[in-house]
């Protein structure tokens, strides 16, 4: 079945790819309206939109999906229910379908929810304590958008459609582009929602290269993208979206460079590269935000999946401390590695060199109009996205290793095969999209301070993470904590939120559904406490009673 469902998706992959390059040479977007039902004068069709970033990231997410269908033959061959995955991973496929091509909110609500579920399904697919754990909070997290979202479509009733296409701002509802803003910040993970993309790695390693690095925490982005005219029309969109997305990739850099494990490191190093693809949104540039998505989307895959060859050769140990010396026995995972990395650092004629550098390059040109701390949070996490990336590729392939698993272990021919697409892309993915979707738009002309920027932070990167690998960095140990619980967001969502959130709905049980309701309750209790003393003198032992008696008949005969 794996075999079946990698050659459908392969396929796929070329349909759309010839579709891309025909939309795209013709100049134009076709909207299709395929008609379901007509009953005389009422019918019911559903649009497909077909431009050139729905077939462009459609055939991205298809090519990412059929290597890793290569990489799950060999990771998941002992599994017993290999084929559930496969159906779990197709059906996360068609609802990234859904959400791309389809310009109508109902349908996209559909894929959101499809994509909200089969993540929850994916990530507890080991069925253990810890992947039931973040499962919830994957599930949690995200069921907050499904709700903005669902909320926002009702408020659009007042336009009489849900075509995206045709969305305008409306004055009686100024708050649907905020509810579009939350939906978008809980699926991309953005802060203060960003404990949930660590915990998903609780998931098998295909699941991570497929649905948590370069599809489903880039949904939120491709929201936006398509909503954006109507979000910059909100006049607190640009301030807030840029003052989340910076704290969130100067968190996610600090984080990623005091954890050990190894899929946790790519994963913040995911929720930075969201946040500088929302960080270039909040400049009011979403077509650089898109490129870069794309791009980042193919060498990040390309970088799951080679961790999880190298988590397979040293028996399912994420540790990046028992790693390292692999250069030699590894050749191929060992290059395809270094290539993903250098691509993540913006290194020249990559394919993040040509989105990343020009996201550095325009922020520099636009920095006279921003915050100087905005500006240096942005160049700090630039610097410590390079420094992580030096660390983890220093750790995994040059350092001396302290665990003797992978000194017999040779590539397998099948594993390779899954890298060779993603490196390829990694390599020219970057030029062929800039010259699909940004020519013939100019390059921006800048001074020669300014275009040496992105190279100096480069170099800076790699010395503090050479430095970090030899040496312990003289850090604060509250800082050291602070970044090992990103900031203490995880100990926030999962110990102080959810008991919170627990105490009204447990008060409504109680009240409603296990007892009456508060005034009724109120009379009971102070009733209650009235005839505790009359009940207490009626729970009396025979023998008090004939205390009582005796006593009652010498009072009377004393009378008498």
């Amino acid at each position: 079945m794996v075999y079946i469902m990698m050659q459908i998706t392969m396929c796929l992959t070329m349909c759309f790819s010839i579709i891309t390059l025909l939309i795209n040479f013709h100049c134009e977007s076709l909207i299709i309206e395929w008609e379901i039902i007509n009953l005389s004068s009422s019918s019911i069709s559903i649009p497909i939109l077909l431009d050139t970033p729905s077939v462009l990231f459609m055939s991205t997410v298809l090519l990412i999906a059929s290597s890793v269908m290569q990489f799950a033959k060999t990771y998941m061959a002992q599994d017993k229910f290999s084929d559930r995955f496969i159906i779990l991973v197709m059906l996360f496929v068609l609802s990234m379908m859904f959400l791309i091509l389809f310009p109508h909110t109902m349908i996209l609500l559909l894929g959101w929810d499809g994509l909200g579920i089969t993540s929850f399904v994916l990530v507890i697919y080991y069925n253990n304590p810890k992947s039931l754990g973040a499962g919830m909070i994957t599930a949690m997290t995200n069921r907050i958008g499904d709700v903005m979202l669902l909320i926002s479509i009702a408020f659009m009733l007042n336009e009489g459609h849900w075509l995206i296409t045709n969305v305008w701002y409306d004055n009686m509802i100024p708050w649907t582009p905020m509810l579009i803003l939350i939906a978008a910040m809980t699926k991309s993970a953005q802060m203060p929602f960003s404990s949930w993309l660590p915990a998903a790695m609780a998931a098998p390693t295909p699941v991570s290269a497929l649905v948590h690095s370069s599809t489903l925490v880039t949904a939120g982005v491709y929201l936006l993208y398509r909503f954006f005219p109507l979000m910059d029309s909100w006049a607190w969109f640009r301030p807030s979206l840029l003052f989340i997305s910076t704290l969130t990739m100067l968190m996610a850099g600090a984080s990623a460079m005091a954890e050990c494990d190894m899929k946790k490191i790519i994963a913040l190093s995911t929720l930075s590269q969201v946040a500088v693809m929302m960080f270039t949104l909040s400049l009011g540039l979403p077509d650089i935000a898109f490129f870069h998505l794309i791009t980042h989307a193919l060498f990040k895959a390309l970088l799951f999946i080679c961790a999880g060859n190298m988590i397979d050769i040293h028996h399912h140990n994420q540790d990046l401390r028992l790693m390292g010396n692999t250069a030699s026995q590894l050749p191929s995972t060992s290059t395809a590695i270094s290539i993903a990395n250098l691509a993540l650092c913006g290194a020249p004629y990559l394919a993040g060199f040509y989105s990343k550098d020009l996201i550095i390059e325009t922020t520099s040109m636009l920095s006279k109009e921003k915050s100087i701390m905005i500006m240096l949070m942005f160049i700090t996490a630039t610097i410590l996205t390079t420094a992580y990336s030096t660390r983890f590729a220093l750790y995994v392939l040059f350092v001396p290793s302290y665990s003797p698993s992978a000194q017999y272990s040779s590539e397998n021919m099948k594993q390779v095969l899954s890298i060779i697409p993603l490196t390829f892309m990694a390599v020219t993915g970057g030029a062929t999209v800039n010259w699909l979707f940004c020519v013939p738009c100019l390059e921006p002309n800048f001074s020669s301070p300014l275009k040496l920027g992105a190279p100096v932070m480069i170099i800076i990167g790699v010395c503090v993470g050479v430095f970090s690998t030899q040496h312990k960095l003289p850090i604060p140990s509250f800082f050291t904590q602070s970044h090992c619980y990103m900031w203490f967001l995880s100990p926030l969502s999962t110990h102080v939120t959810p008991p919170l959130c627990m105490e009204l709905p447990l008060f409504q049980l109680k009240e409603h559904d296990q007892g009456w309701s508060l005034i009724p309750t109120l009379i009971f209790q102070q009733m209650v406490f009235n005839s505790s003393s009359l009940m207490k003198l009626q729970n009396n032992p025979i023998m008090a009673f004939i205390a009582c008696m005796a006593l009652s008949m010498l009072w009377i005969m004393f009378i008498f």
